[in-house]
């Protein structure tokens, strides 16, 4: 029961937000979408990628997909703020720690995604594109490409998140740092399942690039535990 209460707290808590929060990522994926080709040119250019469209529709959507992720990724501090504050009133979780948590996924967060677009993105698409030759062209939509770089460089800051929320479970006592450590081969199972959901293509070297980084994160978080002293037995 007290578990079903903290839930409905939660979501009382966080619905008090939605309203304004929608209405804002509306306004700003309408203001940005007017910036969305400056946008696109610069990511094509970071990846030295010629694209091209196949359907009418494609250059409007894709730009209408880099807005509305380009405002998710500017309106993030909020995103956190929210979250952390509806998660922090039935958990008992406020003053520092609240600030410690909402930090810190803020930071992971633009982390993840700076070490997808600067490192791993690069080379996962000059591996991929490296199969081309004079008999196959690649001729890469600009649809899919908006598709595969938001998603991927999402992908990669929600999962640079594993650690707080590691720490944020071993503090309200669901899991303990034992939990973690002795569950290792099951949480690499699900780290290949994650990146294998995650990764816009089936590749092994893609979903390498995300569960190689995804399992130090985890060890990472237990080494944080450690040091915080945190889920002791």
């Amino acid at each position: 029961m007290a578990n079903h209460t903290k839930i409905v707290s939660f979501v009382v808590e966080l619905r008090k937000s939605i309203r304004n929060l929608v209405l804002c990522i509306c306004m700003c994926t309408l203001a940005i979408f007017f910036l969305s080709p400056h946008l696109l040119h610069f990511v094509q250019s970071h990846l030295d990628t010629k694209l091209y469209f196949f359907t009418v529709a494609g250059p409007f959507l894709a730009h209408a997909t880099l807005a509305f992720f380009a405002t998710l990724y500017c309106l993030m501090p909020w995103l956190t703020i929210v979250l952390w504050r509806a998660l922090g009133k039935p958990f008992g979780v406020s003053g520092g720690q609240l600030f410690f948590f909402i930090f810190f996924t803020c930071l992971l967060f633009y982390g993840g995604t700076a070490f997808c677009y600067f490192v791993t993105l690069p080379f996962g698409i000059k591996f991929l594109l490296g199969f081309s030759s004079e008999e196959l062209k690649p001729v890469i939509s600009v649809s899919q490409f908006v598709n595969f770089i938001t998603v991927f460089v999402f992908a990669f800051g929600l999962i640079f998140e594993l650690p707080i929320f590691m720490v944020f479970l071993a503090r309200v006592g669901v899991f303990k740092r034992r939990f973690y450590e002795k569950n290792r081969r099951y949480a690499l199972l699900i780290i290949a399942l994650v990146s294998a959901i995650l990764t816009p293509t089936p590749d092994i070297v893609n979903m390498a690039l995300m569960g190689l980084p995804l399992y130090l994160l985890y060890e990472s978080g237990i080494i944080i535990l450690l040091v915080l002293g945190i889920g002791k037995e």
